[in-house]
């Protein structure tokens, strides 16, 4: 660090480390600076592919769960995550977990799916609006097609979400109850638009980078 500290020490030392701080990637953890952020209740954003795509290390998950630290995914930005995709997202974090913990019991799927939905909400402190489907809550849903022949024959649900489904397979997604997309199609954005405008943006990066 140019600081002389690691970045933990210095984020505590400034009064950052607690249950408001959000660390996301943490791929250089030591067991004591574990035991601190487990201690402090901030909160770890796991970002498996970009990790991987940038060679920037590996998160310690499992311990970081076994420490009793909340956990949750996400895909850092396009820039080292090409697709942003949240499901395979899960896939990669199940399966880099369990070869960096070197066993095959880390981060069960189940385990997996919860950093995805319920993990994500209690680290932004609106767990008890959203990120699991209960009484209450707000009506975010997402359904996936598990009778694609990618997830059959189908076995154990979460597992086939986890290690199996693909982003094509959601077929409807409410956001408080309002459907956004149904049958894979988007009700409220135009893609034709959206990728016309992606085009144009492509056009003109390629103008000022030649």
């Amino acid at each position: 660090s140019t600081h002389g500290e690691r970045p933990l020490a210095r984020l505590e030392r400034l009064g950052l480390l607690g249950s408001q701080l959000i660390a996301v990637h943490m791929t250089q953890l030591e067991d004591e600076e574990i035991a601190r952020v487990a201690a402090s209740g901030a909160h770890v954003v796991h970002c498996p592919e970009s990790n991987l795509k940038l060679a920037s290390g590996f998160c310690r998950v499992a311990d970081l769960l076994d420490a009793g630290v909340n956990v949750a995914l996400g895909t850092d930005g396009a820039a080292s995550n090409n697709d942003l995709n949240l499901l395979a997202e899960m896939r990669t974090a199940a399966l880099l977990a369990k070869g960096v913990a070197g066993s095959a019991a880390a981060v069960p799927a189940e385990t997996a799916l919860r950093m995805a939905t319920l993990n994500g909400a209690k680290a932004l402190g609106i767990d008890d609006e959203t990120g699991s489907l209960e009484v209450g809550k707000a009506a975010d849903v997402v359904a996936v097609d598990l009778g694609n022949p990618h997830t059959q024959p189908l076995y154990h649900a979460c597992s086939q979400m986890v290690y199996a489904a693909s982003s094509n397979q959601v077929q409807h997604v409410w956001i408080a109850g309002r459907q956004m997309i149904r049958n894979g199609e988007p009700l409220t954005l135009e893609p034709g638009n959206i990728l016309a405008a992606a085009q144009r943006w492509r056009d003109r990066i390629v103008e000022h980078s030649s």
